[in-house]
């Protein structure tokens, strides 16, 4: 297995893929999103335990995100000379130590210090990932391999906010994030066992980054996809107020859709990988034009349940394509430097997030929910148009020809 991680891509091809060593990647991201999350079901408990503001409690999550963003530029710079396995197992062992931090913490400076550690495993996993499912399969299983990946963000965007809410209540929250920490000893577990040695490539430094980003195509490309995910997350932010005020949904009803949700983007993982291995280019225009409808549709209906549930589900069915086409989009387009490539999207993902959820809210307070879902909608159309205008894929491996 050491060898067929270290072999060139055409060579790998020949060989069967690593799927249990995939499926160990896909532990790891289940279990880093899902402390991520955890904070959004459990923050009232939280607050009230530390004996502060709910609005300072909610800095547990930016705190986290910022770090991610920092650590996302920096990880393939800093780690340049270090095995891959050893590098993801350490920042496994970040996940554990992060929610033991957090689950025991007497004061909300040290539970801060416990979410600076996830953002650090977070980012630095997330830049990591992709390269590594890169080099885990043959090139022809990418699509498929990455679809399991962040089947693995789906899954905790189902889990980590209704089952957090509901065993925060029965059991307490900082026994949440003490579960939390096996999920991470799981995961640990199942990487040392499966994850092969890789040796460092490409130069990875912080001056790769600049000359990655001042590559025509990742330049172009980048661009759309921090439009595409500021449109997504203006969408995500407010559709809580969406239903609550627009649709007229109560509590128990938006948790069903939000599930309805959730569940749709795992499936659309898989539907994504399956039209990535088609048409790559199609995929990455296909998605944000179907999620823009969708959110138009949301508003164009205003008040009725059904169709808005349904429109929902398709949103994040769209959405669970995303990060597995972009992700494609960056091994085939920087293959040489695909650890640094991966660095700058997690970047520009959380970039976007804070763009999207930031002026979404000013668009909030300046016309409304509606005003939000129709803005961020012509945004998402707006973005697959650009893709279909400007953006060039690389041609596709011989060995997926």
């Amino acid at each position: 297995m050491t060898d067929t991680a270290n072999r060139s891509p055409a060579a790998a091809a020949q060989d069967a893929p690593a799927w249990w060593a995939v499926i160990s990647m896909t532990l790891g991201v289940f279990g880093l999103v899902t402390a991520e999350f955890l904070p959004v079901s459990l923050l009232t408990p939280m607050a009230a335990d530390l004996h502060v503001t709910e609005g300072l409690a909610g800095q547990a999550m930016s705190t986290t995100a910022v770090l991610a963003l920092i650590t996302s530029l920096l990880t393939a710079t800093v780690t340049r000379k270090l095995d891959r396995r050893y590098v993801l197992l350490s920042f496994s062992v970040l996940l554990i130590i992060s929610n033991i931090i957090v689950s025991t913490a007497p004061s909300f400076e040290l539970l801060l210090a416990g979410r600076i550690l996830l953002g650090i495993g977070l980012g630095g996993f997330w830049t990591m990932a992709a390269a590594t499912v890169m080099r885990l399969v043959p090139q022809n299983r990418i699509p498929r391999a990455l679809s399991i990946l962040f089947s693995g963000v789906s899954a905790a965007t189902i889990f980590a906010a209704p089952l957090g809410s509901y065993l925060g209540d029965v059991i307490g929250w900082r026994s949440v994030f003490l579960l939390a920490s096996l999920l991470g000893v799981l995961a640990l577990v199942t990487q040392f066992l499966t994850l092969p040695k890789m040796a460092p490539r490409g130069r990875a430094s912080l001056r790769t980054l600049v000359e990655i980003m001042g590559r025509p195509r990742m330049k172009f490309g980048l661009f759309a996809l921090v439009l595409i995910i500021t449109g997504h997350f203006a969408l995500f932010t407010y559709v809580r107020p969406f239903l609550e005020n627009v649709t007229g949904v109560a509590t128990a009803g938006v948790a069903g859709i939000l599930l309805g949700f959730g569940v749709a983007n795992f499936i659309g993982t898989y539907i994504g990988g399956a039209l990535v291995a088609r048409s790559l280019r199609m995929t990455l225009i296909m998605m944000p034009m179907i999620m823009g409808l969708a959110g138009i549709g949301m508003v164009s209906i205003q008040g009725a349940i059904a169709p808005t549930a349904v429109l929902a589900a398709i949103w994040g069915m769209a959405f669970g394509g995303v990060p597995v086409a972009w992700s494609t989009w960056i091994t085939r387009t920087v293959p040489d430097e695909a650890e640094s490539g991966g660095g700058l999207m997690v970047a520009g993902f959380q970039l976007a997030i804070a763009t999207g959820s930031g002026v979404g809210g000013l668009v909030f307070d300046a016309s409304g929910v509606l005003g939000v879902f129709t803005i961020a909608g012509l945004l998402l159309v707006g973005a697959s148009i650009i893709v279909t205008l400007g953006l060039r894929t690389a041609p596709v491996p011989a060995e997926q020809a």
